[in-house]
């Protein structure tokens, strides 16, 4: 219970130093300045697909000691499967789609 928190604090400290980013006014976007939008969508789609490849990693290999354990349970962890499969491949999807949004 302290770790979370101390988490939930330094979030706090953290959204609250960044606050005043958000209140300033908007300035007109350099020339050639577009490329950095590229540049960040690439990593931000990385960052997204490999956080999806470990936690579709982990779940498979859940899956499989759960039906090693349990055969009987198969039906019901394979839908336990595919349903968290399809949400965090949906975060990859999201991500795609916010980057075909910004960089066009």
């Amino acid at each position: 219970m302290k770790r979370f928190s101390a988490f939930v604090f330094l979030l706090f400290l953290t959204l609250l130093a960044a606050s005043p980013v958000f209140a300033q006014e908007g300035s007109a976007a350099p020339v050639g300045g577009h490329h950095w939008v590229v540049i960040t969508a690439g990593f931000a789609m990385a960052i997204a697909s490999s956080g999806c490849a470990l936690a579709q990693g982990k779940a498979i290999a859940a899956a499989c000691e759960g039906l090693a354990r349990n055969p009987g349970a198969a039906p019901a962890i394979r839908f336990a499967l595919l349903l968290g499969l399809v949400l965090i491949e949906s975060l990859a999807l999201y991500t795609l789609l916010i980057v075909f949004l910004k960089v066009s």
